[in-house]
């Protein structure tokens, strides 16, 4: 078996859902491309109780490393360091020299940014980051707080744990410096090559999915396949080391033997499929969106080097926005109302024309929860992608709340986009 590891994010601004846990899913990923396998992501408040049962319930069990985010600031909050060093046996004494090179941190950002800071309270904050359990080592700050790696203290048993601070852009930068240390190089030396695959359906229910593989089941040893279902696209993940390489040609076999017709990725997201297929062609589009106010076009420059095939979007909200900025006729949304294919079409036009561009998309709904009628009940949605030979329009009632038909929606426009572009399942 592979090296293991665990993963505790702390914060009960995690905990509660008010900020979103960016760290967890990159330190699985990451982890992945060493060839490590993680084995529980675990998710606790700013309690020292449920930090040390977490801690405990990961060496228990069975993994070679436990990495935690998250508590490492100077505020009282913060307590992951010294929660640590207990649980490891190892309490926490103050290391001056780090102290002076916090305190040094400190003093920079303070400049820079004109902060006007208490001596004695920022004092006692660098103090408290400074604090860190005997023989552990110390991965030098990329902001204020310093990483800690932390072995079990003599005559007890346990992995040891790596302390990574919460903020995204501080654990990434110091991510490298982590690994590097001879306690983490020691914990994943046995890590082998485990490989991803991520197969992508548009339209095929679960359902049958689940068929193909009980079919197929006998032949698929070592792999573990795991299947999502998000907004009509089905993804099909399967991890495995070199030895299951036969068995993960088979299933993708057997893919693509019942399903050819709606695969339509072997690897690539949407968006990267579409935003590469636009540069490649030298194509740039535009949007005229009242629907989703704007949320296709930020898709769309989601990635880095936008510009090269987004000209431009306008999110057309109300009638005179759509008569004045995109050129829909007055009379047609008379005659057929502001959601119609007939508007959708004419959006995409303007929204061409207006902008210069090769692709013009149009999309317009209703959201909800209100604004709904028996003719077109909320989830209505018609949308238009126009190229100078080819014109795709579609119309679906979607389900779900306002967020959902908005957010898939989002992803139907995309689907359309590939459709135009390069063929495959119909949007």
């Amino acid at each position: 078996m592979t090296a293991r590891a665990g993963i505790v994010v702390t914060g009960t601004e995690v905990l509660t859902g008010r900020v979103a846990d960016r760290n967890g899913p990159w330190l699985a990923e990451a982890l992945r491309g060493l060839g490590v396998d993680v084995g529980a992501v675990v998710v606790v408040g700013d309690r020292p109780d449920d930090l040390t049962a977490a801690l405990a319930f990961l060496a228990g069990s069975g993994v070679d490393l436990v990495i935690t985010t998250g508590g490492l600031g100077p505020t009282a909050d913060d307590l992951t360091a010294a929660v640590v060093g207990d649980h490891q046996g190892r309490p926490s004494v103050l290391d001056p020299e780090l102290e002076q090179r916090i305190a040094d941190v400190v003093a920079r950002l303070s400049a820079r940014r004109g902060w006007h800071t208490d001596p004695a309270a920022t004092a006692a904050g660098t103090a408290k980051q400074a604090m860190v359990p005997a023989g552990a080592t110390v991965v030098e700050p990329v902001g204020t707080a310093p990483g800690l790696v932390v072995p079990v203290a003599e005559g007890r048993s346990g992995p040891p744990v790596l302390v990574l601070p919460g903020p995204p852009s501080e654990l990434q930068g110091m991510w490298p410096a982590a690994l590097a240390t001879e306690p983490v190089r020691r914990a994943l030396a046995g890590a082998t090559e485990l490989r991803q695959s991520t197969l992508r359906l548009w339209g095929t229910p679960e359902s049958e999915l689940a068929a193909t593989l009980r079919r197929v089941d006998d032949q698929l040893a070592g792999l573990e396949v795991t299947t999502c279902l998000r907004d009509g696209e089905l993804e099909i993940v399967t991890r495995y080391g070199p030895d299951a390489a036969p068995a993960h040609a088979r299933l993708r076999a057997a893919v693509e033997e019942d399903f050819g017709a709606t695969l339509y990725s072997d690897g690539p997201t949407l968006d990267e499929l579409v935003t590469v297929a636009l540069a490649d062609a030298g194509l740039r589009v535009a949007v005229g969106d009242s629907c989703t106010a704007g949320l296709v076009t930020a898709r769309l420059t989601a990635p880095a080097g936008a510009s090269a095939w987004l000209l431009g979007g306008v999110a057309a909200y109300a009638n005179s926005a759509k008569e004045q900025l995109l050129d829909v006729p007055a009379e047609l949304i008379a005659a057929h109302g502001a959601v119609s294919p007939e508007v959708a079409r004419t959006m995409a036009d303007g929204a061409r024309h207006r902008f210069g561009a090769d692709v013009g998309i149009g999309v317009t709904g209703i959201a909800g929860p209100g604004g709904g009628t028996p003719d077109k009940p909320v989830g209505t949605v018609h949308l238009a992608v126009v190229a100078p030979e080819q014109v795709l329009t579609r119309s679906v009632v979607l389900r779900g709340g306002r967020d959902a038909v908005r957010e898939r929606t989002t992803t139907l426009v995309l689907h359309l986009l590939r459709e135009l572009l390069l063929g495959g399942p119909p949007a």
